[in-house]
């Protein structure tokens, strides 16, 4: 592993110097545009108090590096027909973005109002961070983004996830030093160990240090020179260093850098294809350090501004008040000479347009940045071939994610040549029992590997690291850039990436109104290793509140699936596999367990989405006095097991089974798309009995999502309540009240008609649970009563 020494040569000739300076002048302009102007574009007359927007909002600090950057990749794609794109990974870099596909053509071919002359350029001007505008930052609004600017961390891991089977692509992805002092970024670093160079593309690294994050020093700016190359080439880089001020020596270095480089990855990429992986590559990165708002004002009321952090958003405001103000702004503009970079009718002057490349070629409008252009439907199995028998209802056992573990491996097998398919989780693959993906592909690792090493290798198609946050970026990169994957986690430690849900389920909602953008495949998790099975790892473990963050955002993104069986969850991962521009999110265990459903009626089931169970009800012919109701393969088992003692105490109390597959079905229609209507609502769950709800999360979402219905106020939802420990499975129910003795004991209380008797059946349940504690104490398991207990027939 070396450090890389720095071209010493000057590749541009004083012509070329001088066009990618201009080039770069234009994209700083319109930035600075962008930020502070309403009007007067192209500064035809004196800069007036009305030519300003009356609140300035955006970021300038990090734009000059950001636009350098384009500049120069622009060369290079030209040079070398490149098929890149670029990802920013500042949070604030949208002027820069908006400014360079705007200079290219793209904006105004994906937005024609925003033309390529001064009425345009107004425009362009007027509707960044502006109401009814555009955002400050990278958003899905901009060509050429797959990444969300909002959230600083994971352009790395979002570039890697888009060159995974693009061997083709090449992702200049510029990381913020204030970005790479964050956790998941510090962790992406590490995604060089799982490229293969057979079958992926490339990630040139670009970290950007200018210093400053808002109103302080960064720390990798603050490290000596060789301090900060050893840790790049620790985790495995090549780093090559471009710095300083002067920008036609920057110009010359990043050339000359770029020029070195391009030619190096091809070269990895070219030995790789002939001779197959070796070993791992020490893949290039760059490390480019110029200073903060860059060509912007040197100082403002007296105080350093370039090169420190109060150039890092608006460097200066209050132009109305500060008169002296609206002169600097008109001083800096007006420093970059835009009457010789645009023509009178404000177009860029043709020998700088034809700097850019030309068609897809171009960043902003390269397909892998619109992933729906290039999916490609994924080649599935009949999912029923994969049934698991059940004969009779709650007899036999199975495990569920086994099942469909077969199911994806076969899904993975039918993808192989088309390499679109890959399924990611925290080295839980196996002991999630996905471990049959593991017949046909393998681990995807390009680090060193040992003789006992279990299915590792650079060509594998399961994405493991102990990383939830680098899954999820590399799942969203590659979703993003067309292809479909699976994220498979345990329950618990899913809100680790509760941010990054959010930014992706935003992302998807803005692009649903976003003609260009086309539909990409759905974020699909699998969430195991459930709350009410983490008896043997504890309280730690015990968390099913993910599902109450995802129903916070809006129901046209939104899916939530509590399959009860194998046969369900296969029939539910086979519609979250084929669907679009949704996360879905399903729920589902993988210990042995009863199993409810035969094929044909766990397909049936799924479609609605909900349903009576008639095999486990006993009202079809007279009035209804109670709804025994449960979502969750567990709470499941509870109700079934409580109808069960309810039939033996009281014949002929009348109760109904209803099962929840789909958790949006309980909303409103007028709320969710599969929500039921009112009437279908009372229908199912009647206006005036009690309801009893056995849900696998917390209680109180059941409410949140029923509270408009007709019978709301008799719905009595039992659920985690925050209780556990390690201890035994059926214990984890008892802690939570959900277990078949509380949920019979809940129905002696609402229902009055049970009589006299209902006191002393409620007082042997009181013993049951009683003598469960003694039994468990001892024994260190549940009854046999609870462990072996099946439907009755």
């Amino acid at each position: 592993m070396t450090i890389a020494s720095i071209p010493q040569i000057k590749p541009l000739t004083d012509k070329e110097l001088q066009q990618i300076n201009a080039y770069w002048r234009a994209a700083n302009y319109l930035s600075v545009g962008q930020i502070y102007l309403l009007d007067n574009p192209l500064l035809r007359e004196p800069l007036k108090q009305e030519h300003v927007k009356p609140r300035l909002l955006g970021h300038w600090g990090t734009t000059p590096g950001l636009n350098l950057i384009y500049a120069h990749f622009n060369r290079v794609i030209k040079k070398y027909d490149l098929n890149a794109i670029y990802i920013a990974g500042p949070g604030h870099g949208g002027p820069g973005l908006v400014a360079n596909t705007y200079l290219e053509g793209t904006y105004s071919e994906y937005y024609p109002n925003i033309s390529q002359n001064e009425e345009g350029m107004q425009k362009l001007f007027k509707q960044f961070s502006f109401p009814g505008g555009i955002p400050s930052h990278v958003a899905p609004e901009t060509p050429g983004s797959i990444h969300e600017g909002g959230e600083l961390g994971y352009a790395l891991v979002h570039a890697y996830g888009a060159v995974f089977d693009n061997p083709d692509l090449i992702v200049a992805a510029v990381v913020g030093d204030g970005e790479a002092e964050t956790g998941p970024l510090a962790t992406s670093w590490h995604s060089n160990k799982f490229i293969n160079p057979v079958t992926d593309g490339a990630v040139l690294p670009i970290l950007h240090l200018n210093g400053y994050k808002i109103a302080n020093p960064t720390v990798l700016a603050r490290i000596p020179h060789e301090e900060l190359a050893s840790l790049f080439i620790g985790y495995g880089y090549k780093p090559y260093f471009v710095e300083g001020g002067d920008p036609a020596e920057v110009h010359q270095q990043m050339a000359a850098v770029l020029d070195t480089i391009i030619p190096e990855i091809q070269s990895i990429q070219r030995e790789a294809r002939i001779h197959g992986c070796q070993e791992r590559p020490q893949w290039p990165m760059i490390i480019l350090r110029t200073p903060k708002g860059w060509t912007g004002p040197k100082e403002v009321d007296g105080k350093k501004t370039e090169g420190y952090w109060r150039s890092h958003q608006v460097p200066f405001s209050d132009i109305a008040g500060k008169p002296e103000h609206l002169q600097l702004l008109e001083d800096w503009l007006k420093s970059y000479n835009p009457e010789e970079l645009f023509n009178e009718k404000g177009q860029l002057i043709p020998e700088l347009a034809e700097l850019a490349p030309k068609g897809q070629r171009r960043m902003g409008d390269n397909p892998h940045a619109n992933g729906g252009i290039l999916l490609r439907d994924l080649k599935m199995p009949d999912f029923s071939n994969y049934a698991v028998e059940v004969p009779q209802p709650g007899t036999v056992n199975a495990e569920a994610t086994k099942v469909t573990g077969k199911f994806l491996r076969d899904i993975m097998k039918l993808n192989d040549e088309s390499r679109n398919f890959r399924v990611f989780g925290p080295d839980e693959t196996a002991s999630n029992r996905l471990d049959p993906l593991f017949e046909v592909t393998n681990r995807a690792w390009d680090a060193e590997t040992l003789p006992e090493d279990d299915h590792l290798s650079p060509d594998g198609r399961v994405m493991e690291i102990l990383s939830e946050t680098n899954c999820q970026g590399w799942l969203e990169g590659y979703l993003l850039t067309g292809r479909h994957g699976f994220f498979s986690c345990y329950e618990a430690f899913i809100h680790i990436i509760d941010s990054m849900f959010n930014q992706h389920a935003k992302w998807l909602k803005t692009t649903r109104h976003i003609t260009w953008r086309r539909p990409i495949a759905s974020l699909n998790y699998l969430l195991t290793s459930h709350v009410w099975r983490q008896d043997h790892n504890g309280f730690s473990h015990q968390d099913p509140g993910f599902i109450d963050h995802v129903i916070n955002k809006k129901a046209e993104i939104i899916r939530v699936y509590l399959p009860p069986d194998a046969n369900t969850l296969l029939s539910v991962t086979d519609h979250c596999l084929r669907s679009r521009n949704y996360v879905n999110v399903i729920v589902a265990g993988k210990q042995p367990a009863l199993q409810y459903l035969d094929m044909d009626s766990a397909i049936k089931h799924c479609t609605k989405g909900l349903g009576i169970w008639e095999w486990a009800s006993n009202d079809q012919d007279s009035e209804t006095d109670v709804v025994m109701a449960c979502a969750g393969d567990v709470p499941t088992l509870e109700t079934l097991a409580a109808v069960d003692i309810l039939r033996q105490h009281f014949p002929d109390l009348k109760v109904r089974v209803v099962n929840v597959v789909d958790l949006m079905t309980l909303q409103p229609q007028s709320e969710h798309p599969h929500g039921l209507s009112s009437k279908d609502f009372d229908t199912i769950f009647t206006t005036d009995k009690p309801v009893i709800f056995a849900f696998h999360g917390y209680p109180w979402l059941i409410h949140r999502l029923t509270y408009r219905h007709t019978n709301h106020h008799n719905i009595h939802v039992r659920g985690y309540k925050e209780e556990g420990t390690t201890t035994t499975p059926f214990d984890m129910v008892v802690m939570n009240d959900l277990d078949r003795f509380h949920l019979v004991m809940d129905v002696i209380d609402r229902v009055p008609k049970l009589g006299s008797k209902a006191a002393y059946v409620k007082q042997k349940l009181q013993d049951k649970l009683i003598s469960h504690q003694h039994y468990i104490q001892k024994h260190g398991e549940d009854m046999p009563e609870i462990r072996d207990w099946t439907w009755p027939y």
